[in-house]
């Protein structure tokens, strides 16, 4: 039986099809280890494909271990052993029902013979650090989500750098690794660019920032959007010192104080999108339905959890930021 197989008349691509001869080859016996594999300009003479279609191929067969080159002679087999287990550290700041999306989209991505073990830092720098120190050595891949922390490239260096994929934040001294990422302060700017003929019929926008977990890049794109158009503007960090007013539109990072806003509206009689604008961040399912639906700037968590474990499952470097988008709801 012959070891590449290409068919042209399946939606699978070229450079899988060769990976899966390979392997279907070793699981049958056909290759063992030490042997040598068909070569690169065989396979694109025979099925008429481009060098680089096959280099994918083989350059994802020696990240797995599966194959190795040796210079002026080949490839050959290095391993038989396929199936070797993939096993995922995974840190997240906190559990909430966005992250709960990106969590399962991220699962639902992965190879079902994955392992992922999931834990919680909570915003704790000593917890952070003791989670990351005890797992050294024990995962294929590290993915961790830093958060507010500054200055934790010593403690994520204890990582094989190789092996680490970073979610959620880009940051200044983690900037070598491979990482999806939220651009909080253009994302913000450019959903109130376009909900901006929303936006006319209200006085004043306030932003309710208690600040401490929340983004910073969240408030300086509200500053920046209102400096820019000229339009009054107010950033508050405490809602219990917000005078709430008809007229305004009010921006709420917290969903604690969203639900006391939403609460205070309904009680001095305020319609939502009339008299009062809210605009909240990180959609969930209970936002489409509170108060009528709650307008939100938000991120794709889904998607984010879907590129984070295509990144995982083809050992992928890149940088690449998650975008966000303005959902329009009634309480706009």
């Amino acid at each position: 039986m012959k070891i590449i197989q290409i068919d042209d008349s399946v939606e699978i691509p070229k450079y899988r099809q060769i990976i899966n001869s390979i392997c279907h080859a070793i699981n049958r016996g056909d290759l063992k280890r030490g042997d040598k594999s068909p070569s690169i300009n065989q396979i694109c003479k025979e099925f008429d494909l481009s060098r680089d279609t096959v280099m994918v191929a083989f350059d994802k067969l020696k990240s797995k271990g599966i194959i190795r080159s040796v210079p002026g002679k080949g490839y050959y087999i290095k391993s038989t052993e396929l199936y070797k287990e993939e096993k995922i550290f995974l840190l997240f700041d906190e559990l909430n029902a966005f992250k709960e999306d990106l969590y399962t989209s991220f699962l639902n991505k992965l190879d079902s013979k994955v392992t992922v073990d999931i834990f919680f830092h909570h915003f704790n720098f000593q917890i952070f650090k003791d989670l990351i120190t005890r797992s050294v050595g024990k995962y294929t891949s590290y993915v961790i989500m830093p958060a507010t922390f500054e200055e934790t490239s010593e403690v994520i260096g204890q990582l094989p750098s190789d092996k680490v994929f970073i979610l959620d934040r880009m940051k200044p001294d983690l900037i070598d690794y491979p990482v999806v990422y939220q651009d909080f302060n253009n994302d913000v700017f450019k959903a109130l660019t376009e909900g901006e003929y929303l936006l006319k019929k209200y006085n004043k926008l306030v932003m309710i920032f208690p600040g401490g977990k929340e983004p910073e890049g969240r408030m300086t794109g509200f500053r920046s959007f209102c400096e820019e158009r000229k339009i009054p503007f107010e950033i508050t960090r405490s809602f219990s010192s917000c005078k709430v007013e008809k007229g305004e539109a009010y921006f709420i990072p917290s969903d604690r104080n969203l639900v006391s806003l939403v609460k205070l509206a309904a009680k001095k009689g305020f319609c939502l999108g009339k008299d009062l604008g809210i605009v909240s961040f990180n959609d969930t399912m209970l936002k489409e339905v509170v108060a009528g639906g709650i307008t939100t700037i938000s991120t794709d968590f889904k998607k984010m959890g879907e590129t984070l474990a295509s990144m995982i499952m083809e050992k992928s470097k890149i940088q690449i930021a998650n975008p966000a988008i303005l959902i329009r709801r009634k309480s706009l």
